[in-house]
Order: structure tokens, then sequence, then C-alpha cells
């Protein structure tokens, strides 16, 4: 299997000019594909985890293989 990385881009609710990024790492069978179509649900759950956050863009993309994890 492949990881995959979905990317959010959150910002806090209190204060929107304060945003990161936040990454995910996903098992794939190397798709981006199933990323895309598995985000909105993944998406969903970690919004109900973090409520002072609020997503405001999300990509998928492979982890770049220099970067440690």
């Amino acid at each position: 299997m492949n990881m995959v990385d979905l990317i959010l881009t959150v910002c806090l609710t209190a204060n929107p000019t304060n945003c990161r990024d936040e990454h995910l790492y996903f098992e794939s069978n190397g798709s981006l594909w199933e990323c895309i179509y598995t985000s909105p649900a993944e998406i969903a759950r970690w919004t109900e985890e973090h409520p002072a956050l609020r997503v405001v863009r999300w990509k998928c993309a492979f982890p770049n293989k220099e970067k440690s994890t």
C-alpha cells in the first residue's frame, strides 16, 4: 500500500486570518482519486474533533518522500 496525504488548510474560527496546514496520512491503493472520493467523510470527522478550526480548502497529494513522518 502507498501513503496519501490529505492536506487541510484550516483557520481559527475566532480569527479567520490565522491559518495553517494540517496533514492527514492514509494508506491507499496508490490512487489520488480514492483520496478525493473519501476525503469529505474524513474532513467531517476531523472538523467534529476540532471545533475551533474551520477547513477552508483541501487537497490530496503523495507525501514528499524526503520528508520524515
